[in-house]
């Protein structure tokens, strides 16, 4: 069985592994070097001018009363301040809390409850919200507040409802904080879950699992200190920040952030930044390739990409079209870190997430009933234990049953169900609760959504079972679809045919304006199985209808 072994740590010492040590190091080691770049803002920073302004920004807090372990909500959009008061958080020594910056009401309460912060970073168009909590946001102590062009409004709605508050740029005034750097298995970040199926939960992330998430992807796409990796993603999102920003300082290569991505000028900010390696998230991949070609589409630096997933049905062309080298994919979660992970330059197998870490992680596929391991090229639930201590989640912050239950029989239980073939990838069939059952025959909802989403009409798609109209059918297939203009469903489906078994083949298709989403972008498809068969939703089977536009 082939396994992935190229994963060797910058920082040989695990001492070394906190955010706080490895931007010291560089900043004593190559103090010029560029570290951190924001377009939009038009900043550069070295790694010595970062490392200072983290210690000031920590001083300042130092200075109004946060203690070590002390939570700080940051709840901004993709800038540098955003940047530099996380990093703030890992040298100070306190605890990193990033909020969806889409989250109000009910949704920003339960995690200001569940965490008990005491300080927050917060974007000035973000003011309201917390005002609009009342009580429920009086454990805070102090705002700081990063202008956005509403700064004196943002600051008074706080003030005049009793609330301190400050100009984020008063904390670069403070003198550098001199107190010892966290430890590796101390409690560097809580990142939260979009919560489903229930109240999101607050991932207990130590220094030492971030650092460990970060060195997968310096592992994963070659990085070195000649690299500048791009991300457009959320720095809210662990992708963005232990899957990009992070991986660049493990190596001495520098950031570029951008505020979010768009596919029509992707490409534009990859060779505007002279950048050599970036990451997709789910259809990013997909919407970047369907802009029209251009004729410098090959007039970039970029090396390589880290895609989850990759399309298959595109990759090469995709490659020779850009001139990149490798993708390169990853299967891991927030509470595990990466456990597979495909081998740069290696031929991955299409729809394979890449092959087990074996020097670090203990992985299975058990049968989710009964925790016992599934023969090879069975479908089963992954579950991980990590070799090295501090490189797995803590457990979930302030929910010790949460914890328990996820840890079932020593083992982190993912949820997910995945398959193993004989030379060893592992390859992604759905959550659980995703899975479908027609005819006898299970269905990944994912490998359909894939077929659909490869039709260039289709931007979205979002597969889900509805109940059968005929005896042990189980489920039948319903594709949600967005679109970018008007489609013929029959036509669509006919596009499947001889892409997916025709037991998995949709026999329901709704084009609808937008996908039920959670705050951090996740497709609620629980909504979309409650609302069901709806009047304006193709049938196959049923006499032809006319074509379903775009809404």
């Amino acid at each position: 069985m082939t396994v992935y072994t190229d994963l060797k740590p910058n920082f040989p010492n695990p001492e070394d592994w906190t955010l706080a040590a490895v931007l010291r190091i560089h900043a004593a080691d190559t103090p010029n070097a560029s570290c951190l770049l924001a377009p939009e803002e038009d900043v550069e920073f070295s790694y010595a001018e970062a490392l200072l302004d983290a210690e000031k920004i920590a001083g300042s807090w130092d200075t109004a009363g946060a203690k070590r372990g002390d939570r700080v909500v940051i709840m901004a959009l993709n800038s540098s301040r955003l940047v530099l008061s996380w990093w703030a958080t890992a040298v100070g020594g306190t605890v990193q809390v990033p909020v969806n910056t889409n989250y109000e009401g009910e949704f920003l309460r339960h995690q200001l409850d569940v965490v008990n912060a005491r300080w927050a970073v917060i974007d000035d168009a973000f003011a309201q919200r917390f005002v609009a909590l009342g009580d429920k946001a009086r454990g805070i102590e102090k705002f700081w507040v990063i202008d956005n062009g509403q700064l004196d409004a943002a600051l008074a709605t706080l003030r005049d409802n009793g609330f301190a508050a400050a100009a984020w740029d008063e904390l670069r005034s403070g003198e550098p904080l001199e107190a010892p750097a966290p430890r590796a298995d101390e409690l560097g970040a809580i990142f939260f879950t979009s919560g489903t199926t229930g109240p999101s939960k607050g991932v207990a992330m130590p220094h030492s699992q971030l650092y460990f998430f970060a060195q997968s992807v310096v592992s994963l796409t070659r990085l070195t200190a000649d690299d500048r990796y791009l991300t457009t993603t959320p720095l809210f999102h662990g992708n963005a920040q232990f899957m990009a920003v992070f991986p660049a300082l493990v190596a001495g290569a520098s950031a570029v952030i951008r505020p979010k991505f768009s596919a029509s000028r992707w490409i534009d900010h990859v060779r505007d930044s002279g950048v050599t390696v970036t990451n997709f998230v789910g259809v990013m991949m997909d919407f970047a390739w369907k802009q029209a070609p251009r004729p410098d589409d090959l007039d970039n630096k970029l090396r390589c990409i880290y895609a989850a997933p990759i399309a298959s049905t595109i990759v090469e062309e995709f490659k020779a079209r850009y001139g990149i080298e490798a993708f390169v994919n990853a299967f891991g979660l927030t509470e595990t870190s990466a456990p597979i992970l495909s081998p740069y330059g290696v031929d991955i197998p299409p729809g394979a997430a890449g092959l087990q870490a074996t020097d670090w992680f203990d992985i299975r596929l058990v049968d989710p009933e009964t925790d016992r391991e599934v023969a090879v090229g069975e479908v089963g639930e992954l579950v991980v234990r990590p070799i090295a201590p501090w490189t797995c989640s803590m457990g979930y912050y302030g929910m010790p049953e949460k914890t328990v239950e996820a840890w079932r029989n020593l083992w982190f239980h993912t949820g997910d169900a995945l398959r193993r073939d004989a030379d060893g990838w592992f390859y992604f069939v759905d959550r659980y609760k995703d899975a479908l059952r027609r005819r006898g025959e299970n269905i990944s909802s994912y490998e359909v959504e894939q077929v659909v989403l490869a039709h260039p009409a289709v931007v979205e798609c979002a597969v889900i079972g509805v109940p059968a109209d005929v005896e042990a059918g189980e489920d039948e297939v319903l594709a949600a679809i967005v679109v970018r203009e008007e489609v013929d469903p029959a036509e669509l489906l006919a596009f499947c045919d001889g892409r997916i078994p025709a037991f998995a083949r949709p026999r329901f298709v709704r084009v609808v304006g937008e996908l039920p989403k959670t705050p951090s972008e996740k497709v609620r498809k629980s909504v979309l199985r409650d609302e069901g068969i709806t009047p304006d939703t193709f049938d196959a089977t049923a006499p032809a209808t006319a074509p379903a536009g775009a809404h």
